[in-house]
C-alpha cells in the first residue's frame, strides 16, 4: 500500500524556485531517506507533505486513514506540563476507555440490574479494545521511550519548561515515537542526540510498525536504518533503492553511464555536423547533406549531465611540526565554579587523531574548551608539548562578530594579506561575489561553520580541537572535511556525534565517563566491537556458575584476561592507520593517474579520426606511439591498484 506519494510538486517564493517537479513514493513499512545539499527544499517538500506549505503545482497524496507524525528541525515541545503529563496526552484515547470500563465495573457490582447481561457484553467488548490499543502497558512504553532518550534519570514531574531545547525536541521525538503514526517523518531527528541514545534510536526505528520518511546528515544512521534513497538536485529527483551506501555507488554509475549517453550523441552530432558543412554545398553530395540535416534536427538532445560538484575546496596545512609528546593531562579537574569530572588523564603523541566520546552533559566541550585555554584548570595539570600551536573550533561559533561582514571576519585577523588572497580563501568556503558582503549574524548554520573552518584553516596550527565541527555541514561539505583532516599533518583532538566521521578520522577512542576515561585503541567500528565484547563479559561474570557450566574455560576466565588477548598495543594500531591513510592515498593518486591517461588516450583517438592526421604518417606514428605507452602504464597502474586493493582487505 502506498502511504505517500508526491507528483511534479512544484514551489516558489516569489521569483525564487525552491521545488520543481519533485517526486516521492512512500509504501507500507519502507524506511525512506530524502538526500540532498542544503537548499535543495527537502524541509520545504516536508511541510508541504505535512500541510504546514501549500504548493504550487502538482499534488500530494495520502490516504485518509493513513496517520502523519512529523518531528521539525529542533521543533522543541512548548508545553506547561509536567514531562509525564505530556507523554500521557498520546493516550487519551486509551484513558478514555479506561474510564468507561471503570463505569462498567461498577455497573458490573450490581448482578440484579435488568441490563446485567448487556452490561457484561460491552464490557468484554470494551476490555478486547483496551488490550488490542495497548491499554496494559502504555504506561511502560512512556519509561521504555523517556529510558532510551536519556529521561530515565529526570524527574518525571519536571516541568518541560524548565528543560533546554534539545531536551525539548528528545520529547517532541518521543510523543511522535508513543503515537505511532503510519507514517513517521523526521527532520534531522539525530541533533542533540547523544552517541548511546542514537544507537537505541536506530534500533527501535528498526523494528518500528510504520513507514518512516527521514532527513538526515547523519550518514551512519541512513545507512543502519533506511532502505530507499530519494536525492534532490538540480531541482530533480532520482530514487536509488538500497542504503544511503548503495545511494553513493548507483549515484556515481549513474551519473557515468549518462555521461556515456551524453558523449556518444555528442560525437555523433559532431560528424553529422561535419558532414553538412562539408557537402551541403557541393552538388554531388548535397542531397545526402540535406538527408542528414533533417536527421541532425529530428535528434532529441540530451542534456549533458551535472554533478553537484559545488563542494568548499581546503586543506589544513601547519607552520611547523610538534614534538613526539603533544598534550599530557594528569589528574584533571575541571568545570566552572565547581568540577563537573575530577581526575581525568590523557597523554596525546604527534600524529594521532582521537574521537572524545561519552553521553551529552557529561563534560566533553568543557573538557575542550579547558584543553585549548578558554577555561582555566580547577586542579591537576595540563602540559602541551614543544613547538605546540593550538587551533580550536567551537561548535557555537563563539569567536565570530556577528556585527562584522564576512570579508572582515577573516581579513581583520590578516591584515597584512591581500583582499584578493582573502577572497579566494573565502571562495574555496563557498563564499563569492557579494557573498563576502553578508553580515555574519544573517549567515546560516552552515554558512557559519564554512567561516569558522575558514579562520581556523589561516591560523596553520599543529594541533586542532574539534568540537562538533560536521554540525551545520551539509552531506559533501562533511566529506570534504573529512579528506582535509585525513591529509591533515598535525594532531587532532575531536568531539563528534557523527559517528561515520568518527569512523572515518580516529585513530583512537577516549570514552569519557563520570567515573574515568578509558581508551580504545582504533577506529569507531573497534570500540562498538569492544564495548560488546566487554558487555558479554559482564554478563557471564554476573551470571551463576550452574548456567556457565563448571567445566567452562570461559566462566573461569576474567572479561579483562580475555579483552587483553586480544587487544592490539598501542603503536602497532598506530602503526596500521598510518599505514591505512598512505594507501588511500597512494591508490587516490593512481586513479588520479589513470583518468589523466584514459582522457589523453580518448584525445589521440580523436585525433586519429581527422584524414590529415591520418595521412601524416609521421605525426599518425608518434601518436600511436604515445597511446601505446599510456595503453601499457594504465596497465602496470591497474596492477598496482588490484595490489593495493587487496592489501586493505
Amino acid at each position: 500500500m502506498i502511504v505517500l506519494q508526491c507528483s511534479q510538486v512544484s514551489k516558489s517564493f516569489g521569483a525564487e524556485t525552491v521545488l520543481k517537479n519533485a517526486k516521492l513514493e512512500v509504501k507500507s513499512n519502507e524506511r525512506v531517506a530524502l538526500v540532498g545539499r542544503n537548499g535543495a527544499g527537502k524541509s520545504t517538500l516536508l511541510k508541504i507533505i505535512t500541510g504546514e506549505l501549500s504548493h504550487d503545482e502538482g499534488t500530494v497524496m495520502i490516504p485518509k486513514e493513513v496517520s502523519i507524525g512529523y518531528l521539525a528541525q529542533d521543533s522543541g515541545l512548548a508545553s506547561e506540563r509536567s514531562i509525564w503529563e505530556e507523554m500521557m496526552t498520546v493516550f487519551e484515547p486509551l484513558k478514555k476507555i479506561e474510564r468507561k470500563l471503570r463505569s462498567l465495573e461498577e455497573k458490573m457490582a450490581d448482578p440484579e440490574r435488568p441490563d446485567y447481561e448487556q452490561v457484561l457484553a460491552d464490557y468484554d467488548q470494551l476490555q478486547q479494545d483496551f488490550r488490542d490499543r495497548g491499554g496494559y502497558q502504555y504506561e511502560a512504553d512512556i519509561r521504555s521511550i523517556l529510558s532510551g532518550l536519556n529521561f530515565e534519570d529526570y524527574d518525571y514531574a519536571t516541568p518541560i519548561a524548565s528543560l533546554s531545547g534539545g531536551q525539548k525536541t528528545r520529547l517532541s521525538l518521543g510523543k511522535l515515537l508513543l503515537a505511532k503514526p503510519e507514517l513517521l517523518i523526521l527532520d534531522e531527528p539525530t541533533n542533540h542526540l547523544d552517541i548511546d541514545t542514537l544507537t537505541w534510536l536506530e534500533n527501535y526505528l528498526s523494528g518500528y510498525s510504520g513507514a518512516l520518511l527521514i532527513v538526515s546528515h547523519d550518514r551512519y544512521f541512513l545507512d543502519r536504518v533506511v532502505d530507499n534513497v530519494f536525492e534532490m538536485t538540480f531541482q530533480k529527483t532520482y530514487h536509488y533503492p538500497g542504503n544511503y551506501t548503495n545511494y553513493l555507488e548507483q549515484r556515481a554509475l549513474r551519473f557515468e553511464q549518462e555521461m556515456r549517453e551524453y558523449e556518444k550523441q555528442q560525437e555523433e552530432i559532431k560528424k553529422l555536423e561535419d558532414f553538412v558543412a562539408k557537402n551541403i554545398a557541393r552538388d554531388s553530395t548535397s542531397n545526402r547533406a540535406k538527408s542528414r540535416r533533417k536527421k541532425l534536427e529530428k535528434i532529441e538532445r540530451i542534456d549533458k549531465p551535472m554533478t553537484d560538484d559545488e563542494s568548499a575546496k581546503f586543506r589544513f596545512d601547519i607552520e611547523r611540526q610538534t614534538g613526539n609528546d603533544v598534550l599530557m593531562i594528569e589528574h584533571l579537574a575541571f568545570g566552572y565554579s565547581e568540577p563537573l569530572l575530577s581526575n581525568v588523564s590523557l597523554k596525546m603523541t604527534r600524529g594521532e587523531s582521537v574521537a572524545l566520546i561519552g553521553p551529552n552533559g557529561i563534560g566533553k566541550s568543557t573538557l575542550l574548551k579547558t584543553i585549548a585555554g578558554q577555561l582555566e584548570p580547577l586542579d591537576g595539570s595540563i602540559r602541551y608539548g614543544s613547538n605546540v600551536h593550538i587551533g580550536y573550533y567551537d561548535q557555537e561559533q563563539t569567536a565570530l562578530n556577528p556585527k562584522k561582514n564576512v570579508l572582515h571576519e577573516l581579513w581583520d585577523d590578516y591584515p597584512q594579506t591581500k583582499e584578493k588572497d582573502i577572497r579566494t580563501v573565502l571562495g574555496n568556503f563557498l563564499f563569492s561575489g557579494e557573498d563576502v558582503l553578508k553580515s555574519v549574524h544573517e549567515l546560516s548554520g552552515g554558512e557559519k561553520a564554512r567561516l569558522s573552518l575558514a579562520k581556523l584553516m589561516m591560523e596553520k596550527p599543529n594541533v586542532l580541537i574539534l568540537d562538533e565541527p560536521t554540525n551545520h555541514l551539509d552531506l559533501d561539505s562533511k566529506e570534504v572535511l573529512e579528506n582535509a583532516l585525513i591529509d591533515y599533518p598535525g594532531t587532532i583532538l575531536f568531539v563528534s556525534h557523527d559517528r561515520y566521521f568518527v569512523n572515518r578520522m580516529a585513530t583512537r577512542i577516549a570514552e569519557l565517563s563520570s567515573q574515568k576515561l578509558t581508551n580504545y585503541l582504533g577506529d569507531y567500528d573497534y570500540y562498538v566491537e569492544k564495548k560488546d565484547e566487554e558487555y558479554q563479559w559482564k554478563q557471564l561474570e554476573q551470571a551463576p556458575e550452574d548456567e556457565l557450566g563448571s567445566g567452562s574455560d570461559i566462566g573461569k576466565k576474567s572479561a579483562s584476561e580475555a579483552g587483553g588477548e586480544a587487544k592490539e598495543t598501542y603503536e602497532k594500531q598506530k602503526e596500521r592507520q598510518k599505514e591505512k591513510r598512505q594507501i588511500e592515498r597512494k591508490v587516490a593518486e593512481i586513479e588520479q593517474t589513470i583518468e589523466t591517461n584514459e582522457n589523453r588516450i580518448a584525445e589521440i583517438e580523436e585525433l586519429l579520426c581527422d584524414p590529415d592526421i591520418y595521412q601524416d604518417s609521421k605525426r599518425s606514428f608518434e601518436l600511436n606511439e604515445e597511446m601505446e605507452q599510456l595503453n601499457n602504464q594504465n596497465e602496470t597502474k591497474m596492477e598496482e591498484w588490484e595490489t593495493l586493493q587487496n592489501s586493505t582487505q
